[in-house]
């Protein structure tokens, strides 16, 4: 469990002032002109030493990301970009750290920005998220009337602007190429890689895309050192971690944790528990909807970590906890995921453009048992041929809650179909 004093992000629940005072009561903008002064080099090695991973669900090594800029201009600028487009189903942590602490965000930009040479700053905040879009921009005007950002950033002769651009709320704006292309004013679909946009990104320029909260981490990292860093969590899946606990829990909430902190222990000690007890757990989407469900079995044991859950076939993704007690229709809630994925498929890839409607129309036969066994054998053949052949994740994602209900809930569908041929059966008679 977590110490206190090692916690990270002291204003998660708004308890405290959110504005540049309550700031820096907290730490947040404390000699930051001293980190910068470290230098590009010293920074990345500190942040790489740290073996911190990218927060939005992919689980990249952060500085190993950052290292990937030009080292020397080539007469282009560089771009920092931002990914506050929180979308994804059971998500809820970077609204939190908008809302409730931007200053975090902002100097995290601040020094990240500098360590890989950037002008600049876009950050892409989610369309609905109003009030946080509010706070943020209100933050960004205190930074630079405090002289925090802008020209001669915190007086290291460092100029860094910060802008923030609202999405319109489209799911795939969350994948990174498509972000910078509905940054440029472009529709909002996924770039083919190469070229990554290390080399050619927004406005055709370098640029560095990573999420909020893996960039509000990397200020308190560099003062507190790598070592400090290391100390918390496992090896390779190091540091704090905010989960999200929704779903049939006593207490829903977002919390921050070790990394590698028990599931179990981490829905009883701070969601209350499962509605019911322990027992009544009929499964679990650990790290958001995208990723596979994990029967009671294995929720026993498993750690809450990025390589604990693939060892699982599962993934830490956002660590957006979706707690399902047995009173939840499986087949049905699975059933609705494949609706969203096929709703924000942004059309494409073929696979996924045709391959999300046609699963979600077999999965809404499933819910009614109005299928064959052979079907569910067909259903997961599809996933396989949309998984890995899609410019980006999205395909993924859709195929994945579909893989994990065949893998870990196969028997219940076989029921489902069985028991929809007996009715049909007797009411023919």
């Amino acid at each position: 469990m977590l110490r206190d004093e090692d916690r990270i992000f002291r204003n998660l629940y708004g308890t405290d002032d959110w504005r540049l005072a309550g700031a820096r009561r907290r730490g947040i903008w404390d000699n930051t002109k001293e980190l910068i002064e470290r230098g590009r080099d010293k920074i990345i090695d500190e942040v790489k030493k740290s073996d911190l991973r990218g927060r939005g669900g992919a689980g990249f090594p952060t500085g190993l990301k950052w290292s990937f800029m030009p080292k020397q201009s080539d007469g282009r600028p560089a771009y920092l970009v931002v990914n506050a487009d929180e979308s994804e189903p059971g998500t809820c942590k970077d609204r939190e750290i908008l809302r409730f602490d931007p200053h975090m965000l902002i100097e995290g930009c601040l020094v990240a920005g500098f360590a890989m040479g950037t002008v600049a700053t876009y950050i892409y905040i989610r369309g609905e998220f109003y009030s946080e879009a509010i706070h943020l921009q209100a933050a960004i005007d205190e930074a630079y009337a405090a002289g925090l950002i802008g020209k001669n950033a915190c007086g290291t002769g460092y100029n860094h602007d910060v802008y923030l651009h609202r999405g319109a709320g489209a799911y795939i704006c969350g994948e990174e190429t498509a972000q910078l292309e509905s940054l440029e004013g472009k529709k909002g679909q996924p770039r083919l890689k190469p070229p990554f946009p290390a080399a050619v990104g927004l406005y055709g320029c370098p640029t560095t895309v990573n999420n909020v909260e893996t960039i509000a981490v990397g200020p308190t990292i560099l003062r507190r050192g790598a070592d400090w860093w290391l100390k918390i969590g496992r090896p390779k899946n190091t540091g704090t971690k905010i989960f999200c606990i929704s779903g049939h829990v006593n207490k829903p909430c977002n919390v921050e944790e070790e990394m590698g902190i028990p599931l179990k222990e981490l829905i009883e000690k701070h969601a209350g528990g499962v509605r019911g007890g322990w027992d009544n757990l009929l499964a679990i989407i650990p790290g958001g909807s995208s990723v596979p469900l994990l029967p009671k079995s294995i929720c026993d044991t498993v750690l809450m970590d990025f390589d604990s859950l693939r060892e699982v076939k599962s993934g830490l993704g956002t660590a957006a906890v979706i707690v399902m007690d047995k009173s939840t229709d499986v087949i049905a809630a699975i059933a609705r995921l494949s609706h969203f994925y096929m709703h924000e498929s942004c059309g494409q890839c073929t696979p996924c453009r045709e391959g999300t409607g046609w699963m979600w129309r077999v999965m809404e036969r499933m819910v009614k048992g109005n299928a064959s066994i052979e079907e569910i054998a067909s259903l997961e053949d599809v996933t396989k041929q949309i998984e890995g052949h899609t410019i980006c994740a999205l395909g993924d994602a859709a195929a994945w809650p579909i893989q994990g209900l065949i893998r870990h809930f196969r028997p219940l569908l076989e029921q489902r179909i069985n028991d929809y041929r007996g009715r049909t059966a007797k009411a023919a008679e």
